[in-house]
């Protein structure tokens, strides 16, 4: 005998379903003139959210790039989404971490922005919970709960090294 409880969704997952709409919602509105969307790879979420336009030229030779550890993640200009699901850009194997915890946006001026994607345990950035869209420099660090990510600019010779 099945319990019928056993297929629905508890009450408490749904306002989480409704942050994750939400946030997901102030990530493609983010998307805008400075961020070239047209050859990305996005996860099916996000497709269809950005128009690419013409923006000033970023940085010659810039590369962005996450670290965690030793490990490096390349950042595309556009949306990266971070978290444990196989088709993020970023996939981070740890159980603690949402399916899709955050995002950071490239803008091709070479601005950069992380957003928490209604995670479970939010997004922490230099020590600081971040509330919504935060701008991020190179040298920043983000936390994914017992992860820290250390946000990285350069040229790609300076990631192998």
């Amino acid at each position: 005998m099945t319990d019928a409880h056993v297929n629905t969704r508890h009450p408490s997952d749904l306002p989480r379903q409704e942050q994750f709409q939400a946030a997901r919602e102030r990530v493609r509105a983010a998307c805008g003139e400075y961020t070239l969307a047209g050859d990305l790879v996005l996860p099916a979420e996000f497709r269809g959210s950005c128009v690419a336009v013409t923006p000033p030229p970023p940085p010659a030779g810039t590369t962005f790039w996450l670290q965690d550890g030793d490990k490096l993640y390349p950042l595309v200009t556009g949306v990266n989404s971070i978290g444990r699901l196989p088709d993020n850009a970023v996939v981070i194997r740890d159980e603690h971490i949402s399916r899709r915890h955050c995002a950071i946006i490239i803008h091709r001026d070479g601005q950069a922005e992380v957003h928490d994607v209604a995670s479970k345990n939010g997004t922490v950035l230099n020590d600081a919970k971040i509330a919504g869209p935060t701008r991020i420099r190179p040298g920043d660090r983000i936390r994914l709960c017992n992860r820290d990510l250390i946000f990285l600019a350069g040229r790609p010779s300076e990631a192998r090294e």
